[in-house]
């Protein structure tokens, strides 16, 4: 086995007079691979107060230009994602006319069979909610979740919600197991919150900040740092990725040049919300909260029926990935999991090379395999336990495994700046091969911005992933998808259920077609009794890692 442990080294960022002239930006971006435009590395930069015409503006985030093929998947994927029109806001706030979870009912719809509903039917319940004076609402856009499930036989699957606009919903769930089936269905923000959640990303994009310190000799200096920085007069330090194109930038020290910044950490956070607007975030109150039945919440499901489908699909809805049996995820679709022990993970693993890629959530994964294999050693690279990078080696069983956290924005703490790269340039900088797998899991930390920031994300590791697969076709590409968490005030803000269903559906979209294999960790963590958590429980996080080796070695079940 060839053994390939990418550590990147920094990467020196262009000086970029972006606003000179269009002339001299295009001059420039044709040689950006010349000797003399990398000798002016990390120049200072004056932010315009209007942005130029060549450069792409959402508030006031800046972008590079991009071909015309990834804009038009920009354009397509935000369609495709668009929520349902949101109301005003009156302003004060008042909870008179927002959705209340008190007063909404769900109702279970009579099955084809007279009531009766057998393993392989879909059951459906229609929502219908109301808002704090009892009235109903008339319009659509509020973020609801639905599940089925049976605690005795720890059982559990997501079910579909569809929004008819009009303030009814429909959820949707496929009957998978025999026994009672219990239905859930919950309230995670009303549309009133979502059109807050909205604004916020739209015109705060840098309400989460950070910071870089600069050094050189006895002299340091602090500047905030962010992949928007508000216009001002006062220089920028460009240290948009050469490679990727993704963009960072800091506000230039006073007296140091840009070359002297040492590191990279979470500043902090800056809650503006307007008058009265923390009442549409209120625990227990109008989020996550759940919608009582009109009537009964169980249903009774029978056996299959002898010749029965397996699944019979609504129009409209589609099949779960998976569901919960027994405690253990079970994945529709034609994938066979296996359950696997510290013996049978070694004997998969063996000779293989697995590198991880992502947030704290992915460093979860590399946490439980050194914990379940006594042969896997993690070799001290004196990183800081949330940062990395990390590297464990099982050398009688040829076995390694490494992490790596993802680029900015990352709000780990004290990031050295030569730890601070992007996965796609680790996966671009990868051999690859049967031998190698690569696990990337990125959206909590850019869930504060713009949409558009996380496709341009994806377009760049999707990139990187197509040419892997194309120079080594046998290399197994696993990629997590977002999950559901608990919720305060100040989670919801910065990292919303809200936020994380739109990145999720820009992740499946983003690489549907392609020779990877999704972790639908969203559906793991919604169909599961346990509480949300942003970073899930051991047993949630052991079916997790079943499901990866499976995919690893889906002959080698133990």
């Amino acid at each position: 086995m060839t053994m390939k442990t990418a550590f990147c080294v920094r990467r020196l960022n262009p000086a970029i007079f972006l606003f000179l002239a269009v002339i001299a930006l295009i001059f420039v971006l044709y040689h950006m691979d010349t000797l003399q435009f990398q000798h002016k590395v990390n120049s200072p930069i004056i932010m315009p107060r209007l942005s130029p015409h060549h450069i792409v503006n959402r508030s006031f985030c800046t972008f590079e230009p991009r071909s015309p093929q990834d804009a038009l998947e920009e354009r397509l994927i935000l369609d495709s994602i668009a929520w349902p029109e949101t109301p005003l806001l009156p302003s004060p706030v008042s909870l008179e006319q927002t959705t209340d979870p008190a007063h909404s009912t769900f109702t279970i719809l009579p099955g084809r069979k007279g009531g009766q509903w057998h393993v392989g039917d879909q059951l459906e319940v229609m929502i219908q909610t109301f808002d704090f004076q009892g009235r109903p609402k008339k319009s659509g856009g509020d973020f609801l979740t639905a599940r089925l499930h049976n605690r005795t036989l720890e059982a559990g699957v997501a079910g579909q919600v569809v929004d008819h606009l009009n303030g009814s919903y429909s959820a949707v769930f496929s009957l998978l197991w025999e026994g009672d089936a219990q239905i859930e269905v919950t309230l995670v923000h009303s549309s009133e919150a979502v059109s807050v959640l909205d604004r916020l990303n739209r015109e705060q994009p840098d309400r989460i900040y950070f910071k870089s310190l600069f050094r050189s000799g006895s002299l340091s200096e602090t500047t905030i740092c962010n992949v928007c920085l508000r216009p001002t007069q006062q220089p920028v330090c460009n240290y948009t990725d050469l490679r990727t194109g993704e963009p960072w930038f800091c506000y230039k020290p006073k007296n140091l040049s840009c070359d002297t910044r040492i590191n990279h950490f979470k500043g902090g956070f800056k809650q503006n919300l307007k008058v009265h607007e923390e009442k549409l975030f209120h625990s227990g109150v109008n989020m996550k909260v759940s919608i009582q039945a009109t009537g009964p919440s169980t249903a009774t499901v029978l056996s299959r029926k002898e010749g029965q489908l397996k699944v019979k699909t609504s129009s409209g809805t589609s099949v779960p990935s998976g569901y919960y049996y027994q405690g253990v995820w079970r994945a529709l679709g034609g994938t066979s999991l296996f359950q696997f022990n510290r013996s049978t993970i070694t004997q998969c693993l063996k000779g293989k090379v697995v590198h991880m890629y992502g947030d704290s959530t992915i460093r979860q994964w590399f946490e439980f395999l050194n914990a379940a294999l006594p042969g896997l050693k993690e070799f001290d690279l004196h990183s800081p336990r949330q940062i990395g990078p990390f590297m464990s080696l099982d050398y009688e069983n040829n076995i390694l495994v490494t992490y790596r956290c993802h680029g900015p924005p990352i709000r780990f703490s004290l990031v050295p700046t030569r730890e601070l790269c992007y996965i796609a340039n680790e996966i671009d900088d990868l051999i690859g091969g049967p031998n190698t797998v690569v696990v990337v899991g990125i959206w909590s930390h850019i869930s504060t911005f713009p949409i558009e920031i996380y496709i341009r994300r994806l377009q760049s590791i999707r990139r990187a992933v197509v040419q892997l697969l194309d120079r080594a076709p046998g290399t197994l590409v696993i990629i997590r998808t977002a999950s559901v968490k608990a919720l305060t005030l100040y989670e919801t803000i910065t990292n919303s259920d809200w936020y994380s269903l739109q990145r999720d559906k820009v992740l499946r979209a983003m690489f549907k077609g392609l020779k990877v294999h999704l972790i639908d960790a969203w559906e793991m963590t919604l169909a599961h009794h346990l509480p949300h958590n942003l970073h899930p429980q051991p047993p949630i996080i052991k079916n997790m890692i079943n499901h990866i080796l499976s995919y690893i070695c889906p002959h080698k079940g133990g």
